[in-house]
């Protein structure tokens, strides 16, 4: 069970799953995006202010398979409330399969399963034609062989978007709040942040650049890297310069969308790809890519990337607006 705790509690907190993207599209432009405009539900996980009246009696549904034998599923479902208003509530599943169990003394103690639920309401409301405020509150239930534990977060985002210029600009703090409920005598953080965020179209063409910058709470993220490059036993030396901190809080996006039925996302996370320069077979860390499909009654999307060596995630999600039946 100790193994099992320091796999969990990487940075202090057994929370970190909030910060794996629920929806494909944020997944393809490199797993965090707060301000793509679109009228796609499983995306507003991401900031609450993009939710809007738009996307009344939409809902959605998402599967991600995991590292391993994890395996995430979410589903959320939008109404609008008024004019300049709207809610949504949802509930994402993360389930990290069968565990072995093991007392002090190292002897075993047979199987369990592990699991995290979360569930959330959020509500978002336009100040004027351009600007929206959001409000996303989570409850989140932990449950660890005999261990469970429950807390509660909130998302704060606003967004400002000017249709003339297809320019989005977004502010988001996320996963403010704490346990209300512990492991037994152990207190988990959660995995509190601040975010900024940038999308717009390019002159000329059916292309959208989307820059965030995240981890805003904390200048310094150093890393180590080999100082050999062509040598896996190399040692390791310390990466900490202002150029790579930099970067490191940084997220590239780029969509191609011919029409507003189609598009193809590519993304880039400098953070996960230097994560894993230590390691061989990392040749694609840090790069994402996905696609989406609209048509009259569905909305289809998919994502992969290589956030860890340990292999390649792919999530795909669906959503429909229940008018259209």
């Amino acid at each position: 069970m100790a193994t099992f705790w320091t796999a969990r509690a990487q940075d202090g907190t057994a929370y970190n799953y909030l910060n794996i993207p629920t929806s494909s599209h944020a997944y393809a432009l490199g797993g965090v995006n707060i301000s793509v405009v679109d009228d796609d539900i499983n995306l507003y996980e991401q900031n609450p202010a993009l939710l809007g009246p738009e996307v009344d009696m939409q809902a959605g549904v998402g599967y991600m398979r995991y590292l391993g034998s994890s395996n995430f599923m979410s589903a959320r479902f939008a109404k609008e409330a008024g004019e300049h208003a709207a809610w949504s509530a949802g509930i994402t599943y993360f389930g990290y399969g069968s565990m072995r169990g093991m007392d002090q003394t190292g002897a075993e103690t047979g199987s369990f399963n592990v699991s995290d639920i979360a569930f959330s309401g959020m509500y978002s409301h336009d100040f004027n034609d351009r600007l929206r405020g959001g409000i996303n509150m989570k409850f989140l239930y932990s449950n660890y062989e005999q261990y469970n534990a429950f807390a509660i977060a909130a998302d704060l985002g606003i967004n400002y978007y000017n249709p003339d210029k297809d320019l989005s600009l977004s502010a988001v703090v996320k996963n403010l709040g704490g346990q209300v409920k512990r492991f037994e005598d152990h207190y988990d953080r959660l995995p509190w942040d601040v975010q900024l965020g940038y999308s717009q179209s390019l002159k000329g063409g059916p292309f959208r650049l989307s820059i965030t910058a995240h981890g805003l709470t904390k200048w310094h993220l150093p890393y180590y890297k080999l100082k050999d490059s062509n040598d896996t036993h190399s040692e390791l030396v310390k990466e900490d310069k202002f150029m790579s901190n930099l970067f490191r809080h940084l997220i590239f996006g780029l969509d191609y969308a011919p029409s507003d039925k189609f598009y193809v996302a590519l993304g880039y996370n400098h953070k996960t790809k230097t994560d894993m320069a230590t390691f061989a077979r990392n040749f694609i860390s840090g790069f994402s890519m996905g696609a989406g499909l609209k048509s009259s009654k569905f909305r289809v999307g998919v994502a992969m990337a290589q956030p860890h060596t340990g292999g390649f995630t792919f999530m795909v999600n669906l959503s429909t607006n229940i008018y259209e039946f």
